[in-house]
């Protein structure tokens, strides 16, 4: 098969609209014959719909441990942007390759697919694994079902890198992030008669009177050594939804928050007293106007945080095939806290920076995507030689 270069990769990458509330196959298919015009088999793990699917595929010894390439394919939204010009048809400018996922993160998968020649031109000593997932941009989702496969066909892996754009810079850490859906019952009627009903959105404003409490508590005790720009754990509310009208009492009202912790089981702690919170003041509150009133909250998501490993295997050769001699901390979260749940040595390195992505216009340097390239040929000729 004729070789492509990361740019060319790239362009098709950015073609596919993979924003997260859509199907990635076409993506997946693409990258599927791309790796089986090189004589690579692929494993699809599809989701429950059957709409979207992870991708992983092996070059080398799949009997041996190895280093897995980790990367997302879906991308955030361009709604509410205004774009210069179309986001899913990649152009240049300058040394800006510009188009949605440039940065975040379809420029590493496109690094990583460029490198398969260079894969497979020697054997390798230990295998070069693949494993390209679906919505990460919702709650890293997708990754769960490679880990699984992984776990039942492969032995333990040597290390993970997982391609978020750092610059290309080695990053040991980052919070974690959970996603929560509060539902508040109340019971509706007419705004003239309150007496009636239980207005669901003022016991929603308790709630999350409550988690602004905690905010502030967390807030106002910053962490000592945190490598953290924001040295504590945060709380949110994000979206609420309530009522239908402003003449009527709501019976209704949802919220979602979120949760970016420092360390593992703070979830689970604010999670724990918040809901001693709602079901000892909130819903006996409710109840007294309205027998059927409820307060549930659920977690839609939690991707636990990327722990600092401080030498760690993956660590050493990411600062090797780098050149780099720093190990930093980011605020935003990913897939490789999930990684090393499973007890895998896991760092991040990628092309792009988190400024670029995400943004209108968004868009990755060639210089960035170059650096890329050298990383993965470095890791090939070590994985050569292991």
């Amino acid at each position: 098969m004729a070789h492509s270069s990361e740019i060319e990769l790239l362009g098709r990458l950015v073609g596919f609209n993979t924003v997260s509330s859509r199907s990635n196959l076409e993506a997946i298919d693409f990258i599927k014959a791309y790796l089986a015009g090189f004589g690579v088999e692929s494993v699809i793990i599809p989701d429950a719909t059957g709409t979207k699917a992870n991708l992983f595929a092996t070059i080398g010894p799949a009997d041996r441990p190895g280093y897995v390439l980790s990367g997302h394919t879906d991308v955030v939204p361009v709604d509410g942007q205004e774009w210069s010009r179309d986001p899913f048809d990649m152009w240049r400018d300058g040394d800006r390759l510009h188009g949605r996922g440039t940065s975040d993160m379809k420029g590493f998968i496109a690094c990583a697919l460029a490198g398969i020649p260079a894969m497979l031109k020697e054997p390798l000593a230990a295998p070069i694994h693949l494993a390209l997932s679906y919505d990460e941009e919702v709650g890293c989702l997708g990754v769960h079902g490679i880990i699984e496969h992984m776990a039942k066909t492969l032995p333990p892996q040597l290390a993970v890198f997982v391609g978020e754009p750092t610059g290309m810079g080695v990053v040991g850490g980052h919070k974690g992030s959970a996603g929560l859906l509060t539902t508040v019952t109340g019971k509706a009627c007419h705004s003239s008669r309150p007496d009636l009903g239980v207005n669901a959105i003022f016991h929603a404003m308790d709630l999350m009177g409550e988690l602004r409490s905690y905010a502030n508590e967390l807030r106002s005790a910053p962490e000592a050594g945190s490598p953290f720009d924001v040295p504590y754990t945060t709380v949110s509310v994000g979206v609420v939804q309530g009522g239908t009208a402003r003449n009527a009492i709501p019976g209704d009202c949802a919220f979602q928050w979120d949760v970016r912790a420092t360390s593992g089981g703070v979830v689970e702690t604010l999670v724990e007293r918040f809901r001693a919170f709602s079901d000892g003041k909130v819903v006996p509150a409710m109840k007294e106007g309205f027998a059927g009133s409820a307060v549930a909250t659920n977690i839609a998501y939690d991707v636990p945080p990327f722990v600092p490993d401080a030498g760690s295997h993956a660590e050493t050769l990411a600062k090797r095939f780098a050149g780099r001699n720093e190990v930093t901390a980011v605020n935003y979260g990913s897939e490789a806290g999930i990684f090393q749940s499973a007890g895998m040595s896991t760092i991040l390195c990628g092309p792009g920076r988190d400024s670029e992505a995400h943004i209108t216009d968004e868009w990755i340097t060639v210089e960035q995507l170059e650096r890329c390239v050298g990383f993965i040929d470095r890791l090939i000729d070590h994985a050569r030689h292991a």
